[in-house]
């Protein structure tokens, strides 16, 4: 069934009182809630508060998730210290750390990052440390051979060379760091499209909370279609 098709059902069975507004606003209800946050300011403001979070602590996350790949994937030692340490975190529930974030770091924008920043940093360590590990030997004895410094061997064999799979890495660490921000700031928050979310609970807005969901998916939708693009013009070479 199509979306059109979905979407008329949807509201026929609201019209027709098949489908109580207190449990589910209709479609025409929901539209005109996402106008009025529009044009008051609200539904711009939240979504942009929700996106620098999602943007700081992917960058944070990431950023260490890759550095910690590359050093475990060079050294074996890198790899003894590095690499059971980040399989035993990563089997952690991250999302229900938040209220021990709260507890150590308190109600402000640095327990919502640092959740954010633990998502992403997991898939784009393992994509990347799979994606070094996957390099052909040849490749890396050629540039020995061609007497490349560590440093060169790494910016010119190494990351290039994994970068496939760190963009695989990066579309999955997207995803959770947007689950990740729903989480936090449904808890402990009073800013951002999940406390807009919360709030409307409180007072059984079903409207506002499917238009607050809808930006959520819209948001991840982008970023990663982004990350694809990217991906596109990276890896030109492989098609």
């Amino acid at each position: 069934m199509s979306p059109i098709a979905i979407l008329t059902v949807w509201q026929l069975l609201c019209t027709g009182g098949v489908i109580d507004p207190r449990t589910m606003a209709s479609p025409a209800q929901i539209a005109s809630t996402a106008l009025d946050l529009i044009q008051d300011g609200t539904l711009g403001t939240e979504t942009l508060i929700s996106l620098q979070r999602v943007l700081l602590g992917l960058a944070i996350g990431g950023s260490i998730g890759i550095l910690l790949a590359v050093i475990a994937g060079l050294s074996r030692i890198g790899d003894d210290a590095i690499d059971p340490p980040m399989q035993a975190l990563r089997t952690l529930p991250h999302l229900g750390l938040i209220s021990l974030f709260i507890t150590w770091f308190g109600l402000g924008e640095l327990p919502k990052v640092t959740l954010i920043a633990l998502g992403a940093c997991f898939p784009l360590y393992l994509n990347t440390l799979g994606g070094i590990r996957g390099i052909d030997r040849k490749v890396l004895e050629a540039a020995r051979s061609m007497h490349l410094t560590r440093r060169q061997q790494v910016r010119h064999v190494v990351l290039p060379g994994a970068l496939p799979q760190t963009l695989v890495g990066l579309r999955q660490s997207l995803g959770i760091a947007w689950l990740s921000v729903i989480v936090a700031e449904t808890v402990g928050a009073d800013t951002g499209i999940g406390a807009m979310i919360n709030q409307a609970r409180d007072f059984n807005q079903t409207d506002v909370i499917v238009v607050g969901l809808a930006v959520y998916a819209v948001l991840g939708l982008t970023t990663d279609a982004i990350v694809r693009y990217l991906e596109r013009k990276a890896l030109a070479w492989r098609a």
